[in-house]
């Protein structure tokens, strides 16, 4: 048995207990295998193992890989019984990248803020997609980590803006807890997104709040004991990634 295919296996096992702790489905919460610094081919490989959505964090790195991929992301391989797979951005997005990004991918999971948004709504329009969205909120006060405040006044702003927007397709919430912390601050995170989504979702009815995006290789269990419906897993998977030596973003 190969690496990877080893991997996969065992973080399935532990996405399944989880899921069994919190008395949930394992078809409740999606997987998305993070591929960022690894190369075409892993992304390949895994597509052969089942998997199909994908987290890139930069622009410029996943633009390298994308025409080795096309093909899974047009009509999806053999092996695969012909399902396409999904690579969303994950990681910040500068404003001035916008159009790229939406050439790019197939959804922005970190809009951060109301001029991101716009500007992605307004490249969607230009291409004729409608794209889909997570909102980014920053419930760390690690400085390095982006999202939006939930206290601000600019997030009630995107939040009153966003069915407007009509080239964007807003699905939930997406953060990132602290990391080397307890685990009860671990969940205090998670538990801070989820009752973000219950407040916004009665505040705001017609944006859709369904997707939770939290919790990664170290603490994908305790996210799925506190309602994520997607985990965000790359070294768990894939092994120690090699650091990122191409252009900044």
């Amino acid at each position: 048995m190969n690496p990877l295919k080893e991997n996969l296996e065992r973080v399935e096992e532990q996405i399944a207990a989880a899921c069994q702790r919190a008395g949930r489905t394992r078809h409740s919460v999606e997987l998305m295998a993070v591929s960022k610094t690894y190369p075409a081919s892993t992304i390949i490989e895994a597509e052969e193992l089942g998997l199909r959505l994908f987290g890139e964090n930069r622009v410029q790195e996943f633009a390298e890989k994308a025409p080795e991929l096309a093909p899974l992301r047009a009509t999806g391989s053999i092996a695969a019984s012909d399902a396409p797979i999904l690579v969303h951005l994950i990681g910040h997005l500068q404003s001035n990248k916008a159009a790229r990004a939406v050439e790019l991918f197939d959804a922005i999971d970190s809009v951060d803020s109301l001029k991101l948004a716009e500007r992605l709504n307004e490249a969607a329009g230009k291409l004729g997609k409608h794209l889909p969205i997570l909102l980014e909120v920053k419930l760390s006060t690690e400085e390095t980590k982006a999202g939006l405040d939930p206290s601000a006044r600019e997030t009630e702003e995107l939040l009153e803006r966003l069915p407007d927007l009509h080239h964007l397709d807003p699905r939930g919430l997406m953060t990132i807890a602290p990391f080397g912390v307890p685990q009860d601050e671990t969940r205090a995170c998670f538990r801070a997104l989820h009752a973000c989504r219950d407040r916004w979702s009665l505040q705001h009815p017609r944006l859709n709040f369904s997707v939770l995006s939290m919790g990664m290789s170290g603490d994908f269990a305790l996210a799925i004991e506190e309602g994520a419906t997607r985990v965000r897993i790359g070294t768990a998977l894939f092994g120690k990634r090699a650091p990122y030596t191409g252009p900044a973003e």
